[in-house]
């Protein structure tokens, strides 16, 4: 059974992107891009809200860009290997291979698919995540905590849920960046 993991990047105060809609003091350096590429390397299927995935789609071309650096490289290479779901009531066609769109997010469908699926899931937005976190769905956060506060914006993690969790891995980064990795107690 494949595991469904959330991943984040997050402000220390809790948030993905700040008031503005404004996520650029998220991009990660050498070191954290190489150590996500690492957990994103056996995943098998991305599921992303229509916002998220506009912003990763950039993936699809990222490679042929002049002078990448080499984790930029790699991930570009990860993601297109990856399928893709997009939910979106809105997007018409999707911008990359490997990519379908569903309208709803369908927890039963989820299930299933975790059931079936011989790699790992991994879902991308906060707003998709707040719905498949509330149907108990995650198996896994992997949360990266980069040392700002931007004080309000939309919110990694949602309101009015309880789950109790237990810390797998722990890791400091140079750029003071901290990766939090959380297996949800059954």
């Amino acid at each position: 059974m494949a595991k469904l993991i959330y991943s984040a990047i997050t402000s220390l105060d809790g948030y993905v992107a700040d008031a503005d809609d404004n996520f650029d003091w998220a991009a990660p350096d050498e070191e954290v891009h190489s150590f996500v590429n690492d957990l994103e390397r056996p995943v098998g299927t991305y599921l992303y809200g229509r916002r998220m995935y506009e912003t990763m789609v950039y993936w699809e071309t990222a490679h042929t860009l002049p002078e990448q650096s080499p984790s930029i490289q790699d991930f570009a290479k990860i993601w297109q290997a990856a399928d893709k779901i997009v939910y979106s009531k809105t997007l018409e066609t999707p911008s990359s291979a490997r990519t379908r769109i569903e309208r709803d997010f369908d927890p039963e469908t989820v299930r299933q698919m975790k059931a079936s699926a011989g790699r790992d899931i991994t879902m991308g937005g906060a707003d998709l995540a707040a719905q498949a976190i509330k149907a108990g769905l995650v198996d896994e956060f992997h949360l990266f905590v980069t040392p700002i506060i931007v004080g309000g914006g939309k919110r990694s993690l949602p309101d009015n849920v309880r789950l109790e969790l237990e810390l797998l891995a722990e890791r400091r980064f140079g750029s003071g960046v901290v990766h939090l990795h959380y297996r949800t107690k059954t």
